[in-house]
């Protein structure tokens, strides 16, 4: 979201704050009013690969058509980037007028749809109710987690507690991972899914029983149901644009092939030890970040096997030339390869860190064989 654009919101959410007594959550619907869930398509920016999920709540009679988006968050909240890592960056919801959410949207060419909620007039003030007692009291603000947390599962959140039970559940794609899930959303974005691929741990790969994505939440509100009838009615496009995942001269698989050919075939010492400089700061990287993080999706990382912090001991005796120990480390970081090579066999990210494997792989090997001899001498 668009920092211009969230000052804007942000502005409307605290008008519709302050006259909550007088427009919020006294109001009183008509039997018209209607509302609904909103699925937004994906876009190119990082912060919209997954797409996102709104509540609409429209009643002509009364003049009212506001959207309700727990997605919002503060670019000047101090030490962001620090606060988001660390996983303690609140998000909150903001109230907006339909129009403006359509118009930003249409700007961006991102599909919408529109899935109105079956329920009885009762509920859907009491769901009007809860929006903006919400959005006024401050109980919107919430602390974001990637699976948990976020403003899909606010949204079916909300739902649930005004329908008084736990009707919307996830029933698609209840059989495979979090991970493996993820992974579409990344066509056109190359660099991206080798991110996340390694960054993420081990809760990724849990089978995926939550509703966390967007278009998880769409999937599954066209089945479930309430009160012996299905919740949403069918499925209204109210914009549609053609996904067409972004084309870039680096960011694809054949740079990164290219990238790592051209180190193993050039075969120097100093593009070597770079190399292996570089996975072992981000092995370090990714064990702080799991210590230091509240996401448990960082934590447990056992790509750390691949990015071994170990390699740093292993360039520090390559720098000593000190080749027992050189033979010794690179025996230790070839065997936590093996092992990675074992855990990934069922995993989604096996193809995409193969060509690191192989690399690491080779330059592994080469060290061994060049100081075999001295260490065996050594050790007699």
């Amino acid at each position: 979201m668009k920092v211009s654009v969230l000052k804007k919101i942000v502005f409307f959410a605290l008008f519709l704050g302050s006259a909550t007594s007088s427009f919020g959550q006294n109001k009183i619907l008509s039997e018209n009013a209607k509302v609904s869930v909103l699925t937004c398509g994906t876009g190119n920016e990082s912060y919209s690969l997954f797409g996102h999920t709104a509540i609409r709540i429209t009643d002509t009679g009364h003049f009212i058509d506001l959207v309700y988006n727990y997605g919002a968050f503060d670019f000047n909240t101090p030490n962001f980037v620090a606060k988001f890592t660390k996983g303690d960056l609140q998000y909150f919801a903001v109230a907006h007028p339909f129009s403006d959410f359509m118009n930003e949207y249409s700007y961006e060419r991102r599909s919408v749809y529109e899935q109105e909620l079956n329920i009885p007039y009762a509920l859907k003030q009491k769901l009007f109710d809860n929006l903006n007692t919400s959005l006024a009291s401050g109980e919107s603000h919430y602390t974001y987690k990637f699976i948990d947390k976020n403003c899909t599962s606010m949204v079916v959140d909300i739902i649930n507690k005004t329908l008084d039970t736990v009707a919307i559940v996830k029933n698609t794609d209840t059989d495979v991972t979090y991970r493996t899930i993820l992974y579409p959303y990344f066509d056109g974005h190359f660099y991206e899914q080798l991110g996340t691929s390694i960054i993420f741990g081990k809760k990724v790969d849990q089978l995926g029983t939550k509703i966390f994505l967007p278009f998880e939440l769409l999937k599954s509100l066209k089945k479930v149901q309430y009160n012996k009838q299905l919740l949403a009615q069918e499925t209204k496009t109210l914009l549609e644009f053609k996904e067409t995942p972004p084309r870039s001269w680096w960011n694809n698989c054949y740079s990164y092939l290219l990238f790592l050919i051209v180190i193993v075939i050039v075969n120097r010492q100093f593009t070597n030890q770079l190399y292996l400089f570089t996975m072992g700061v981000l092995g370090l990287f990714f064990l702080a970040v799991g210590f230091y993080s509240s996401h448990l999706e960082l934590a447990y990382n056992y790509n750390i096997l691949l990015f071994n912090p170990a390699a740093l001991a292993l360039l520090y005796f390559c720098h000593r030339k000190n080749k027992k120990w050189i033979y010794e480390l690179s025996l230790l970081n070839l065997g936590a390869l093996v092992v990675y090579l074992f855990i990934l066999v069922n995993k989604a990210h096996l193809l995409i860190v193969l060509p690191l494997i192989l690399s690491s792989g080779i330059m592994l090997v080469r060290l061994i064989i060049a100081n075999k001899r001295t260490s065996i001498v050594v050790h007699r």
